[in-house]
């Protein structure tokens, strides 16, 4: 088995948290999490600020070192078999993480580059990422001048250059007006369907949630508090229960409002630099 195999072998699940704790000096911010992903999911973490949702996803792109329980991805153990998680890894942070004097496809070249995608396929694979998430007419453009759907689309394909087995997506459409989030998560749809990509991904919008993830988990202050599919979910509260209903219910107010800013870069960059400094 190589590290950049992409498809191990075997039935483990794509991820498999026991025991996962972390704590910032005396504050606990993940609490003895057991959490399974099944490879093909699209799987909602949800949870207001400060849940512990950026801290799990950091622990699982191996940039932070595990503290207390196991990790593991795919059957490779996080700590040990970090080069393996990262190749079969795609991770889209809140963060900026394009280039904005660099053309689109330069950005997608750079990641290539970046996670050693062989040199004799680094064009074919680029322009199939620009393509899946239909850039190729602007793959020219200097980035500075997309549009926040595109910035996020071109985000997508840099993640997507070394086709990874698990793509992470903290809060992939903060800030985009209903129809960008609707072109970025037909991708993911596509990408899932065909290529059996397994999605995890977070974001405080409910309605997408819903509509998007096979199975949720609902974090507060660190703390696993349910698990299921979101039609699960709800019926636990009621045959009119909705999913901001269970939010609510497990988290108490902490569901913050949707933000339909819209905008290029500029306005990308200011609300994620908003959502990160709220937490």
């Amino acid at each position: 088995m190589t590290a950049k195999s992409v498809e191990p072998p075997g039935d483990t699940p794509a991820v498999d948290c026991v025991g996962l704790t972390h704590r910032y000096g005396d504050h606990t911010v993940v609490n003895d999490l057991d959490l399974r992903i099944e490879r093909g999911e699209v799987f909602g973490l949800l949870g207001p600020n400060g849940a512990g949702k950026t801290t799990t996803i950091r622990l699982l792109t191996t940039l932070m070192p595990i503290q207390h329980g196991s990790v593991t991805m795919f059957g490779w153990q996080v700590g040990k078999d970090n080069t393996a998680i990262r190749y079969n890894l795609g991770y889209v942070p809140q963060q900026l993480s394009i280039e904005a004097a660099l053309t689109g496809r330069q950005n997608v070249a750079w990641f290539a580059r970046l996670f050693d995608v062989p040199r004799r396929e680094r064009v074919e694979r680029v322009e199939q990422a620009l393509e899946a998430m239909n850039l190729l007419d602007v793959a020219d453009r200097l980035a500075s001048g997309y549009s926040g759907g595109m910035v996020r689309r071109l985000e997508l394909a840099q993640a997507l250059v070394n086709r990874p087995a698990l793509l992470i997506l903290d809060e992939p459409t903060v800030g985009l007006d209903p129809i960008a989030r609707d072109s970025v998560w037909e991708r993911v749809r596509d990408l899932r369907h065909r290529f059996g990509t397994t999605v995890l991904l977070t974001t405080h919008y409910m309605s997408e949630a819903d509509q998007l993830c096979d199975r949720i988990a609902l974090l507060h202050k660190g703390i696993l508090r349910a698990v299921g599919s979101p039609a699960e979910l709800k019926a636990t509260l009621g045959p009119d229960a909705t999913l901001e209903d269970v939010f609510r219910h497990h988290a108490g107010a902490g569901l913050d409002g949707e933000t339909n800013t819209e905008g290029g870069l500029r306005g990308v960059r200011s609300t994620r630099r908003t959502a990160q400094r709220a937490g």
